[in-house]
């Protein structure tokens, strides 16, 4: 039997998928963590999983056993997976839909089918609406009108996919366009280009003087479920994994206008048409069209800014908030840059929930040229995680010590922890025991749906206590699954201004937390920030480019990110705080 090439995008969603109905079943918890690391590796993972296997290595990639190596084997030679097929005729497929519903989890899906029969969203939304739900333990009236706004949300957010499902699929693609004869540029356009956290259809631009054998040679691909159309200069196409791309070739002269065109939000080219028009010119994806017909062809979009008058805007900020008039007043700010980074401040390690050793993750850190890195287990209330105790830390100290010792000036390891913000504000461990740690960051993971004033006072509590460095994710939001918490985010920056507190934007994919318009309004307010990663495998860190776009959607430069700065200016804020 011929080998099936199985994506590790796809690899990952199926083991998600037996981790969902293995929850929903009722199965222990160690099994389902297992799937669900497994999934997680697998999406950041830096080489293909299939090319792995052929090599005859599964077990080598982090979080992957036996017993999964054997699954992903039994994909690629037969591609299917009796272990699932079996588990879906036990567990109704359509409940995986339910797990959308923003807060709604794999428990209560599994109470929802048990109790009342229930196995798919209509379904769902009929029992919120006629009050069925309300009378289930643990539910009630507040519980049933929550899950009809998430209901709501999820139908407002439509067909559209995060960033960690999007960016690396484009990649490939686009990899695969450039490699095509007469390709001489492809690149990804839309809000994939402009970094936003979720992405629709994927716009993709190739340059091509012969467009034909490329949309042929696209079309033919094995991966595609539908064609949606096809011409000679643009396709449209459904994938086996559900994104969708649309592709259009342009001649190489032509490649430049079509590129800013297709990248720039609506506002944005209505404002860069109004200036044309102005100069006497009309813009359009082909070309600037001058007022005796001649065309002005641009081959890269510098040429375009610049008919303009304007200096070439990035494309993370290409969204009508200021960009043309900073870039007319000479004012586009110097955004931060991945290479800019020269610290990781959030990494977990197998002392909580992470996948190698304190040992493994510094030589990780110094391979990726970091000058500082942070272990930041998680504290002992997130039971999940398996986080530490005060005892456990003192552990911790001493394993951080010695591999301290054994790397010398290579790499500055502090010791910190993700504290909890438990549901009174309070942290999980004393002032004493923080106060013994190099850096804190404290974080929300539960009791995300209190009322706003609730929460937003808990967190401001967090950021009060004189030993809190840095607020991990303050939102606590999952894209596409998790709403953040319902916060004040000026009560918010108001503390964290008065106590000189950092914010993090989490650069994992499914945070991004801070979001952009909140990173900017911090920025504004003076606020320090810090890019991490929340690593809890080597692969994590290549994540970091995530935290970076958003960022710069966020006007930040690096001046105002920590793990930007000298080591010796990093390790003197810290030491004057707490």
């Amino acid at each position: 039997m011929t080998p099936t090439r199985i994506s590790n995008q796809q690899l990952a969603e199926t083991f998600q998928t037996i981790a969902n109905l293995l929850e929903i079943k009722g199965e222990v918890i160690y099994k389902i963590l297992a799937y669900r690391k497994a999934a997680d590796n697998l999406i950041s993972l830096g080489r293909e999983a299939y090319d792995i296997w052929a090599e005859g290595k599964l077990t080598e990639i982090p979080g992957v056993g036996k017993a999964i190596a054997d699954k992903i084997e039994e994909l690629f030679t037969t591609g299917q997976l009796g272990f699932l097929e079996k588990l879906q005729t036990e567990v109704p497929l359509t409940l995986i839909d339910l797990l959308q519903v923003p807060d709604l989890g794999p428990k209560k899906a599994a109470l929802f089918w048990k109790q009342l029969g229930i196995t798919d969203l209509p379904g769902l939304e009929a029992a919120a609406r006629t009050g069925q739900l309300r009378s289930l333990s643990g539910m009630g009236e507040k519980s049933e009108a929550r899950l009809l706004a998430g209901i709501e949300a999820l139908k407002r957010r439509g067909d559209r996919f995060p960033l960690s499902k999007a960016w690396p699929f484009a990649q490939e693609l686009l990899a695969f366009l450039r490699s095509l004869p007469g390709v001489t540029a492809a690149e990804a356009a839309g809000s994939l280009r402009r970094m936003r956290d979720t992405v629709g259809d994927l716009d993709l631009l190739v340059g091509a003087s012969n467009s034909a054998p490329v949309m042929q040679a696209l079309v033919n691909r094995s991966d595609i479920a539908h064609v949606v159309s096809q011409g000679e200069t643009k396709a449209s196409v459904e994938f086996d994994n559900h994104l969708r791309a649309q592709v259009w070739a342009h001649p190489p002269e032509r490649f430049g206008t079509a590129l800013q065109y297709a990248t720039g939000s609506k506002e944005h080219n209505v404002r860069l048409r109004e200036l044309a028009l102005k100069r006497g010119l009309s813009l359009s994806d082909q070309a600037f069209i001058r007022p005796d017909g001649s065309e002005l062809l641009c081959a890269t979009e510098e040429e375009v800014y610049a008919a303009l008058g304007l200096p070439w805007i990035p494309p993370e900020l290409r969204e009508d908030r200021g960009e043309i008039q900073a870039a007319k007043a000479g004012q586009l700010p110097d955004l931060i840059a991945l290479t800019d980074i020269k610290a990781e401040l959030h990494a977990h390690t197998t002392w909580s929930d992470g996948t190698l050793s304190v040992r493994q993750m510094a030589e990780e850190a110094i391979r990726r040229g970091f000058n500082i890195l942070a272990i930041t287990d998680h504290s002992s209330s997130l039971g999940v995680a398996g986080g530490l105790t005060p005892e456990g830390l003192g552990q911790q100290r001493q394993e951080i010590d010695a591999v301290q010792a054994e790397l010398g000036q290579r790499l500055r390891l502090l010791q910190g922890c993700e504290v909890e913000i438990r549901a009174d504000g309070t942290l999980d461990f004393s002032d004493q025991v923080l106060a013994g740690l190099d850096i804190v960051c404290a974080s929300l993971h539960s009791s995300l749906r209190q009322p706003r004033e609730q929460i937003t006072a808990r967190l401001v509590k967090a950021i009060s206590n004189p030993h809190v460095d840095i607020i991990g994710h303050p939102s606590g939001r999952l894209i596409p699954r998790r709403e953040g918490a319902d916060l004040d985010m000026e009560a918010v920056f108001a503390a964290a201004v008065e106590h000189g507190v950092a914010l993090e934007i989490n650069a994992h994919p499914s945070r991004l937390d801070l979001n952009d318009i909140y990173a900017r309004r911090a920025v504004e307010l003076g606020i320090p920030l810090a890019i991490n990663t929340d690593a809890h495998s080597a692969s994590d860190f290549d994540m970091l480019h995530f935290g970076v776009a958003t960022a710069r959607r966020g006007w930040v430069g690096a001046e105002e990110v920590i793990n930007t700065w000298e080591s010796s200016r990093l390790l003197e804020w810290l030491g004057k705080r707490g």
